[in-house]
């Protein structure tokens, strides 16, 4: 059956949020280009994107309820539904799986009593797995409000939990304090994040994700992260290779006594 037009917000906190954005919509030469912030607006008011939220967005913008729904159900950071203070995001995607990633996520889904998107009883954790954190030189990553936890494992996942539940000081490993989804999801929308220090505490990447710029440049020296081509591995790593892949490859330029000649556009040499 077809619902019943949304309910609007109550008149206060429709004024309020009005202000808000109008202020969002004044930074963009064409209204509709303000509909992303203003989908975290509603998020950070109401804690998903309601069906109000929806329709507020619709009605300020001139587009259909159906159009900002299309959006809206398009990114993963829009929530269809009340979830948790707190929305960990455990990276599920190639490197971090294999490096801890599907142990952290199977570990918390018992450790926690939900599946993937559940929120537990408390309404403090909403937990999911994520595709790509962006930041495989820290793997296995967790997020939490989309900041980061680097080089997690199943216990350290687990004390994380635990902590936001209990109330307990988290400290990302970069970036700014934690705050609140609710929080952060204004943050998201375009207003300034006005805690004492946030923005300063932001700071950039870490030494692993720059060390490609850094041999870019033609610098040298320490942090390296691992030992050049062809060095003996340090530590207590096996001599051989781990992976066929990580082996150098026979290539004309690298094998003189294979030299490949010109190719044909039928493909024959």
């Amino acid at each position: 059956m077809p619902s019943l037009p949304a309910p609007d917000y109550p008149a206060d906190v429709r004024a309020r949020l009005e202000a808000d954005a109008e202020e969002v919509i004044a930074r963009y030469p064409d209204s509709r280009s303000a509909l992303l912030p203003l989908l975290h607006l509603v998020q950070a008011e109401d804690g998903y994107v309601t069906r109000t939220g929806i329709r507020f967005c619709a009605e300020l913008l001139g587009l259909t309820t159906a159009e900002v729904t299309a959006v809206s159900t398009f990114y993963t950071m829009y929530r269809r539904e009340q979830g948790g203070d707190y929305q960990v995001g455990v990276c599920t995607n190639t490197l971090c799986a294999v490096l801890g990633g599907d142990a952290i996520f199977d570990a918390l889904k018992r450790h926690l009593g939900v599946g993937n998107g559940g929120t537990t009883e408390d309404g403090k954790v909403t937990l999911e797995h994520i595709e790509c954190n962006a930041a495989c030189d820290f793997a296995p990553v967790v997020m939490v409000n989309w900041e980061f936890f680097d080089n997690q494992t199943v216990e350290s996942a687990k004390r994380l939990v635990d902590d936001l539940r209990d109330g307990r000081t988290v400290e990302p490993t970069r970036g700014a304090p934690l705050c609140t989804y609710r929080e952060t999801a204004r943050i998201l929308a375009g207003f300034p994040d006005g805690r004492p220090g946030a923005v300063e505490a932001s700071g950039g990447a870490g030494p692993a994700s720059l060390a490609g710029l850094r041999l870019a440049r033609g610098e040298s020296g320490p942090p390296r992260v691992g030992p050049p081509r062809g060095a003996p591995p340090r530590g207590e790593h096996p001599p051989e290779h781990l992976s066929s892949h990580d082996a150098p490859q026979q290539t004309s330029a690298s094998d003189p006594d294979h030299p490949s000649g010109p190719v044909t556009e039928e493909g024959e040499g």
